[in-house]
């Protein structure tokens, strides 16, 4: 499984080139995307279409290769296998064949936008989401949750939706939000703003919208109270008002992503509070 870049053909890795060098059949989502690639690294290879509407066909074909020694390197047009891309089913299927499934890891926009979103004076954790419903209802519920969760959350957007999203993101208020786009290519942009801002940014240019979208949203900022979120706590408050202590916890650690310990201490100074409001 090769990751090949995201826009900078210097993006590839030497490993990776090596790799597609030496094997003998190269399966790809699009075989002209694909020769077009190798072209510009002076490679020419036999290519097999690979894509998300003949997935589950294709890798028989790639198991009948390498069960008659073949070797076979599958690329995506762009990015890594697997990762909103297709070869999720291939790999699946070739393990179950009993055959090795070897990744080579490149460039991803993922760690590429966070690399320069400076979060890092948080705990590290994030969750990649990557693209959400486009289903405007479904999608207002999945920001409705990202808000609840005080973890940074990574979202992929195609050009003729980054409107909608922007629109669905701004309820989000005062949380910040970094945007990439075009990650690698000529025209690359990153900004960082509150969400509530970002409809008015894509309306900022002509190019705005155009391009592939990876962004940010950043960790909630935390409380005074125990480095808990803001919105954590009003989660634990709600848990705490039918739940044990215990419970009320564990299910808003689970909800939120904050801390279990920071949580539980939390609990014991607002039942603490709570009993002394009512002596």
């Amino acid at each position: 499984m090769v990751a090949t870049p995201i826009g900078n053909l210097a993006d590839i890795a030497l490993r990776a080139l090596h790799v597609l060098s030496l094997v003998d059949t190269v399966a790809c989502e699009d075989t002209r995307h694909t020769a077009g690639l190798l072209q510009g690294y002076g490679l020419h290879k036999p290519l097999l279409a690979l894509h998300e509407h003949n997935e589950a066909e294709a890798a028989q074909s790639v198991i009948q290769r390498l069960r008659e020694g073949q070797r076979v390197a599958y690329v995506s047009d762009a990015g890594t296998p697997g990762v909103s891309d297709p070869g999720a089913r291939l790999c699946a299927a070739v393990v179950e064949a009993g055959l090795r499934c070897v990744p080579l890891p490149g460039a991803s926009s993922v760690t590429a936008l966070l690399s320069v979103a400076g979060i890092g004076g948080h705990d590290g954790r994030f969750v990649f989401t990557g693209f959400l419903s486009s289903r405007a209802l479904e999608r207002q519920r999945e920001v409705q949750a990202m808000a609840a969760d005080a973890r940074a959350c990574v979202l992929l957007e195609a050009p003729h939706r980054i409107e909608a999203l922007a629109k669905d993101l701004a309820a989000l208020g005062e949380r910040p939000v970094t945007v990439g786009r075009e990650l690698t290519k000529q025209f690359e942009e990153v900004a960082q703003m509150p969400a509530s801002d970002l409809p008015a940014w894509l309306q900022g240019g002509p190019n705005r919208t155009r391009g592939e979208f990876v962004l940010l949203v950043h960790p909630q900022a935390l409380a005074s109270t125990g480095g808990v979120a803001a919105d954590a706590l009003r989660t634990l408050d709600l848990l705490l008002a039918e739940l044990p202590v215990k419970t009320a916890v564990r299910l808003c650690a689970e909800i939120t992503g904050q801390p279990r310990n920071a949580l539980y201490e939390a609990a014991l100074e607002r039942r603490k509070t709570a009993r002394s409001d009512t002596d």
